[in-house]
């Protein structure tokens, strides 16, 4: 085919109850001067059966060993050769129009990059529309505080509103610029935007009104360990693009400052944990375990 305008990248995974939506909703865009790259990152279900039964010309697939997302990502988007890229992961979906609308709205604006607000569904694709929903308050909650500040990048360090790597669309010369992502397990795609913004300096733009992505929450997702890898994840991210704006004179300042509250909370909590503990116990309060929480007070308040 010759040169498309857009390239989308689907790096799937073991999504055989969604990646037919997945492709359908780019296939079915309102532009089709478009190409498909879907990149299998060893899925053992019926995926690859599913992306193998469709002929359209557009559609690439090339299989390979478990690499995880980010190296998914990063050999799709090697592969790509649209002058825009937008990446959908396997279980989300676009809506008809995104592709037309963010196109139009990048070269109209000059924009290196532009993001959507999304719309949160369920496994059977059923809106979650109650606003005390609690992803939908988190959600919001970064939403404000963008609006509030009026800056990007500050707003993105006040949670990511981007929401899902399906919501990125950008330039080649952007991609290019930018790189790769990073190997970042679950936060690869906050590492981006931030080094996409400083890459290209006002170049990323939110289409804070328009809902074009549908952004998956699975039902089955439970409290695991990889929701404390995350939040680690997420401590480092933030303080690493919170520093890269900062002169260089001041950086030795702000970390000193943030490790000192970052380690406080650490000790309040299991300052509080100890006190709780000894509440739950109703056992009468030890001159042993009043030396501990004196020990514990004393690093809290001295340096």
């Amino acid at each position: 085919m010759s040169t498309p305008l857009v390239s989308v990248v689907i790096p799937a995974y073991n999504h055989e109850n969604f990646i037919g939506a997945a492709i359908d909703s780019v296939l079915n865009q309102t532009m089709d001067d478009l190409e498909l790259v879907i990149v299998d990152d060893g899925s053992t279900d019926k995926t690859a059966e599913i992306i193998k039964s469709y002929s359209d010309s557009r559609l690439s697939y090339t299989w390979q060993e478990n690499q995880d997302a980010y190296n998914t990502i990063n050999r799709g988007m090697s592969m790509a050769k649209g002058r825009y890229i937008s990446i959908l992961n396997s279980d989300d979906v676009y809506t008809t129009d995104r592709l037309e609308k963010m196109l139009d709205y990048s070269q109209e604006q000059g924009a290196d990059g532009v993001i959507s607000d999304v719309i949160p569904i369920s496994d059977d694709n059923v809106e979650f529309t109650d606003p005390e929903f609690g992803w939908n308050i988190w959600h919001q909650s970064n939403r404000d505080y963008y609006h509030r500040c009026g800056d990007m990048y500050t707003g993105f360090l006040h949670g990511n509103f981007m929401v899902t790597t399906s919501n990125l669309f950008m330039t080649a010369d952007a991609m290019q610029k930018t790189g790769s992502f990073a190997p970042i397990r679950y936060l690869h795609d906050y590492d981006y935007i931030f080094r996409l913004m400083l890459a290209h300096p006002g170049g990323v733009h939110y289409m804070e009104k328009d809902k074009l992505v549908y952004y998956r929450i699975h039902e089955g997702n439970t409290l695991s360990e990889a929701a404390i890898t995350g939040r680690e994840q997420d401590l480092d991210v933030i303080g690493k693009y919170m520093l890269a704006r900062i002169p260089e004179e001041l950086k030795v300042l702000v970390k000193t400052g943030s490790d000192r509250l970052r380690k406080l909370e650490n000790e309040i909590s299991d300052v509080r944990a100890e006190l709780a503990k000894a509440g739950e116990s109703a056992r009468p309060v030890t001159p042993s375990f009043v030396r501990r929480v004196r020990h514990k007070l004393c690093r809290m308040l001295c340096p």
